[in-house]
């Protein structure tokens, strides 16, 4: 049931994001006014590719938006419909393809071109940028909104505010005020990030066919994710190193930042001895990133706090191993987003209605977490059965399917009728 009528009351969205904007744009199709605050000068998201499995293409196509999503992704076909295992070693062996049917097929994209999609659904003039939140305290009109207060000395009141300001998120430390942080632990993984022209690395020899979707070259304590993007010219390019216990991994070093540039051989050597291939696209890359991947870990015991929520890494930063991260954060703000736009939403149950989305929400983005975790593991050789044809199928098989195919229709209809249920009526 759809809800176009003006509501009575405001929502600010603290992170213009690929969650945040998500959200922003849920809500402002079905009458509640939003408020985006963004930390940088302009909307943009730091990394290069990004993938969309078809979990976050089904709420894209129901927000209006995938249209434009694959226009500027700049592909013909939806290219991630291959999923293949192959050893990092020499020879290449096709450990395992993971089976993907015609439905389940997603979308590699950079992340610039996805955000560039979302803007154009944006109001403007509800955008403000260099805007870092620093404190959330209640309103001294109204105790039951809350004024957010900026790094800049300004300050702004809203009914309900979002917290979609990613794994360092202040918004999160106000909603886990019992809690002493830090929240976000260095999970011992490192990511060096690049993008490499696929033609070039092709002519210095590379065999290993990219152009049907995603191939991870897996190895002891290290592991490479590949695939095409920029209608197949450009590989995305993520190498990861495993340094030590996951995923307690405390603080990252003394003199080392989260995101830092790192020098191309420093990479080459992390896989020295690694076969052919995978050698030949670490020698192609140039000015990588190293990303030190910080995960929210303990877990949060909510992702709200009275009329302040959650979304995406700033509720559940997780491990990169399913590419589930950026969808878990798609499915939190159509959820929220639907639950406040109900027809029976107003600013008097917001409390109830944010319980609820904490209720669905939480355990279903934990269990993604535990399993990008698990998968991991078995990537680089530390599954149940080690790095084989027999091991890697068994454990992964199936692996995606309830990332993939979870009915969040279903969730949201179910967050109804528990608001029903505990006041007989949504409010």
């Amino acid at each position: 049931m759809t809800s176009t009528a003006p509501k009575d009351f405001s929502v600010a969205i603290i992170g213009g994001g690929v969650c945040g904007l998500t959200c922003a744009i849920a809500l402002s199709q079905r009458g509640v006014h939003v408020e985006i605050f963004e930390a940088a000068s302009k909307f943009g998201e730091i990394g290069a590719g990004l993938g969309l499995g078809p979990n976050s293409l089904r709420i894209l196509k129901e927000l209006g938006v995938f249209e434009d999503v694959y226009e500027k992704s700049g592909e013909n076909i939806l290219n991630m419909y291959a999923y293949r295992y192959i050893s990092g070693m020499d020879g290449h062996e096709v450990l395992y393809e993971y089976p993907v049917e015609p439905a389940d097929r997603g979308l590699g994209i950079a992340r610039s071109a996805f955000l560039d999609a979302l803007v154009k659904h944006i109001d403007p003039a509800t955008a403000h940028f260099k805007k870092r939140c620093i404190n959330i305290t209640p309103s001294q009109n109204n105790p039951a909104r809350s004024t957010i207060q900026f790094a800049d000395g300004t300050t702004h009141e809203a009914d309900v505010v979002i917290g979609a300001d990613g794994v360092k998120s202040n918004v999160r430390n106000t909603v886990v005020s019992n809690r002493p942080g830090p929240f976000a632990t260095f999970s011992n993984t490192l990511a060096y990030r690049a993008l490499v022209p696929y033609d070039k690395a092709k002519n210095a020899g590379l065999k290993t066919d990219l152009s049907k979707g995603m191939v991870c070259f897996v190895g002891k304590d290290k592991h490479i994710i590949a695939y095409l993007i920029r209608g197949g010219e450009v590989i995305n390019l993520v190498g990861f190193v495993t340094v030590g216990p996951v995923p307690e991994g405390g603080s990252l070093p003394s003199g080392h930042t989260w995101v830092e540039q790192a020098p191309e051989e420093k990479l080459v050597k992390h896989f020295e001895g690694w076969g052919y291939d995978a050698v030949t696209i670490m020698s192609h890359v140039r000015e990588p990133s190293k990303w030190s991947i910080h995960v929210v870990h303990p877990a949060i015991d909510s992702y709200v706090n009275g009329r302040i929520a959650l979304i995406g890494d700033a509720a559940h930063a997780m491990f990169t191993h399913l590419g589930a991260g950026a969808g878990q954060g798609l499915e939190d703000g159509l959820v929220l987003a639907r639950l406040l736009t109900h027809p029976q939403s107003r600013a008097s149950n917001l409390e109830g209605i944010l319980k609820v989305y904490d209720e669905l929400r939480r355990p279903r983005a934990q269990h993604v977490w535990e399993s990008s975790l698990q998968t991991g593991e078995v990537y680089e050789g530390r599954g149940r059965l080690g790095i084989s044809p027999a091991g890697i199928s068994q454990e992964l098989k199936g692996v995606y399917d309830f990332v993939w195919h979870h009915n969040l229709q279903e969730d949201i209809d179910s967050g109804i009728h528990l608001l029903l249920a505990r006041k007989g009526r949504v409010q």
